[in-house]
């Protein structure tokens, strides 16, 4: 970046930076005795706030910070569906059927988050799209036609490929060699949504608690829980952990089995509607098939927002900056004549990855949880944390991903030494295939 655009970069989010305050935050001391708890005030834990004040239980929701400060405030803003596996290999791991209901699962969760959008009237800037898996090599893009295959003939009919021939036709640039189109897609305003689902869920009766870190866990005889926190301690018959890949609180178990990966984001100063509307025709959003891929899709405000696994490394603002000028040099080589637009905003945040990069979904020692979305959060922690009111009613068929076994990752305690070497890994993944 040269010195003119460094300046003018902002090291924020842009979803944060542009969302309007949240205002319906519980004032006073955290106290008194609950029917749930929820900690962490992401998407998960503010949408099953909002299901269960809907069924009458009273409802304390807990954020070490701000509302959708995290991961739900910093992400790529792409509600796709789609798992990040090849559908063909987990299937031939796990069998068709639990297979097809993952994928199901996530398609599902499209429609849960533009339900809630239409029903609460949470003005986000939801849009109905398609995704595009841009093929960077040939043998990718024959990877693409496999899958296809795979898909229409087994779980989604709604898939169709881009030749290389015609490639040009979706987006300007000579770096693919085809694609692969899914079309139950949305984009939206993700600070602008996690803000409206505060505010929705405070609208049923959630107290929803801002700077409340939780610092003490206590089970208490007969299961219940008291939990302590900055702002004061109460109890609840029930607790749901919702806070994907923290790294505060009493949460050790579930910090040995989430690996923390960053994510990096720079999004560009406003361009003209005719150039972008030339770059990305289809107007869709777009994902790359390496493996330290890329992902990227215009703002109504007619921004570019590009992200990625720029660097293995976590997120502050030294590392956040280092990655943005790797995002800068990858969006020039996808669009040269984008080398000298000025990057806006720059920011990192912190991807819950699992091992086998599904979600993990439970109950372990009396704690609820949900987490583990591993890239594909913005949809599914809104879709699972209203499935969590009947998980915790009871109803085991609620849960996709009853049956994944959970083991802790040999080795990781929580500070993530070894993501230089699986960066390494996948860097030399890139280069051989």
């Amino acid at each position: 970046m040269n010195a003119t655009n460094s300046q003018a970069m902002k090291l924020e989010s842009y979803w944060l930076e542009t969302a309007p305050k949240f205002v319906g935050a519980a004032a006073g001391p955290v106290d008194g005795r609950v029917d749930v708890a929820i900690i962490g005030g992401g998407f998960t834990g503010l949408s099953a706030a909002l299901a269960l004040s809907r069924r009458k239980a009273t409802v304390a929701v807990l954020e070490s910070g701000g509302v959708v400060g995290e991961a739900s405030g910093r992400n790529g803003g792409q509600c796709n569906s789609g798992l990040v596996q090849d559908f063909g290999g987990l299937a031939r791991k796990i069998g068709l059927e639990r297979a097809r209901s993952y994928y199901q699962a996530f398609g599902n969760a499209v429609a849960t988050v533009e339900n809630i959008v239409k029903t609460e009237n949470i003005q986000c800037d939801f849009q109905r799209t398609s995704k595009i898996k841009l093929a960077v090599k040939p043998e990718h893009y024959e990877q693409l036609v496999r899958t296809h295959d795979v898909l229409r003939d087994n779980v989604d009919a709604d898939v169709k490929l881009i030749t290389r021939e015609r490639i040009r036709d979706e987006i300007d640039s000579d770096k693919f060699y085809g694609g692969l189109v899914q079309g139950n897609c949305a984009q939206m305003h993700v600070g602008k949504f996690g803000v409206g689902l505060a505010a929705a869920a405070a609208r049923g009766g959630a107290r929803v608690f801002e700077n409340a870190a939780v610092t003490k866990l206590e089970r208490l005889p007969g299961g219940a829980y008291r939990i302590t926190s900055a702002r004061g301690t109460l109890e609840a018959k029930q607790v749901l952990v919702a806070t994907g890949a923290t790294s505060r609180g009493p949460l050790g178990w579930f910090r040995r089995r989430i690996v923390p990966v960053g994510s990096f984001i720079v999004v560009t100063e406003p361009l003209d509607p005719a150039q972008l509307q030339r770059l990305l025709p289809a107007r869709r959003s777009y994902v790359t098939t390496k493996n330290i891929g890329n992902y990227f899709f215009a703002t109504p405000d007619h921004r570019l927002l590009f992200g990625g696994r720029a660097r293995f490394a976590m997120s502050n603002p030294r590392s956040d900056e280092k990655s943005g000028h790797i995002l800068r040099s990858t969006l020039a080589q996808f669009f040269p004549e984008l080398s000298r637009v000025r990057i806006d905003y720059c920011w990192g945040g912190l991807v819950d990855m699992t091992v086998d990069r599904l979600p993990r979904v439970g109950e372990h020692q009396g704690l609820y949880y949900s987490m583990g979305y591993s890239g594909h959060g913005v949809q599914m922690s809104v879709h699972m944390g209203q499935a969590m009111a009947d998980i915790m009613e009871g109803r085991a068929d609620a849960n996709p991903f009853r049956h994944l076994k959970w083991p802790a990752i040999p080795g990781h305690f929580g500070k993530p030494w070894f993501l230089p070497l699986v960066g390494a890994y996948y860097r030399l993944q890139d280069f051989l295939h």
